[in-house]
């Protein structure tokens, strides 16, 4: 079986990649899926619709045409991660794991201990709670290849 695992959240950093290259390495059964991590096409994925003036229908706009993807992707994954960084909000991925939660997908939450407390709402509904993502690819390679 291949296993489709959605990533989502912070965008400023590596961890996709050092996921994807590890569990490519290690020949894991195993598909990846994300949002558009361009930060100025996913902003604009609305503009395709015409051009707002108000910043908030810009946004609205451009957070439907988003959500076609994303909903599809988590509707489909087998189980997501979810990364929260330290520099920025990331509210998208809090959404992300309450619809994760709501819809019954296992999700793993990666993210430094600093950041425990804020997130304790969404690291009670995760299957596993990670702090590197190298501590995720362990988790992949034991779900997915252990009989």
């Amino acid at each position: 079986m291949n296993w489709n695992v959605y990533l989502s959240g912070e965008i400023h950093t590596d961890w996709r990649q050092r996921i994807e290259t590890s569990c490519a390495a290690l020949n894991l059964p195993v598909e990846f899926m994300s949002a558009v991590t361009d930060h100025e096409a996913s902003d604009a994925a609305g503009d395709l619709l015409g051009k707002e003036e108000n910043g908030f229908w810009r946004d609205h706009k451009s957070a439907k045409v988003n959500a076609i993807r994303t909903k599809t992707l988590i509707d489909n994954c087998d189980v997501a991660v979810i990364r929260f960084g330290d520099k920025y909000k990331q509210w998208n991925a809090a959404f992300d794991a309450g619809y994760c939660a709501a819809n019954d997908t296992p999700y793993i939450t990666l993210h430094d201990e600093d950041i425990v407390h804020p997130l304790k709402e969404v690291d009670a509904s995760a299957m596993a709670w990670a702090t590197t993502p190298e501590q995720v690819v362990e988790i992949l390679k034991y779900v997915v290849s252990k009989k």
